[in-house]
């Protein structure tokens, strides 16, 4: 009798777990072309490229002393006593230096200012994907523009419903 109701429980859990797997809905969306949708991001990539530009401006000057220093260094180098010489060498690496520290910190706050502008619309589209899952009832949803999905059972397609949610066209 006992063996029967142990039996009877696993039977009734199989059938519990094999309809709550059959019910599971999926979807997918892909987040890249999402993003590209997003009228914020054409503003953010424009702020981004103007970023970028002020910091290639600053950087210009002392790229053009470099080449001066460099070419007036060959031109002058047949005729010049070894301790001047050493000076304009010391004088060129020095400003290597500061060209390559300035670019070092240059990328770090192009990469700080990238991640302030996208990290908002990034938190958005997430948001909206997360509320057209849980407001569809939608066990899991897969990003395809990762392209990490090989293979998966047919599921929906939330790029429309994210893009209702968001007010894209």
């Amino acid at each position: 009798m006992k063996f029967l109701s142990y039996l009877s429980i696993a039977a009734l859990l199989c059938f519990a777990i094999t309809a709550n797997a059959q019910s599971s809905k999926l979807g997918h969306i892909n987040s890249a072309d999402l993003l590209q949708m997003m009228p914020d991001i054409k503003g953010a990539d424009s702020s981004l490229q103007n970023y970028q530009k002020q910091l290639e401006d600053q950087n210009q000057p002392m790229l053009n002393e470099y080449q001066t220093k460099v070419a007036d260094y060959q031109k002058g180098e047949p005729t010049m006593p070894d301790a001047v010489k050493d000076v304009k060498q010391q004088e060129i690496q020095d400003l290597q230096q500061r060209i390559q520290a300035f670019q070092q910190t240059a990328q770090d706050k192009f990469q700080q200012k990238k991640e302030e502008l996208y990290s908002p619309i990034l938190k958005k589209a997430e948001d909206a994907i997360k509320q057209v899952a849980k407001e569809n009832s939608y066990a899991y949803v897969f990003d395809t523009s990762a392209g990490a999905v090989i293979y998966a059972q047919d599921s929906d397609d939330l790029m429309a419903l994210v893009k209702k949610k968001l007010g894209l066209k």
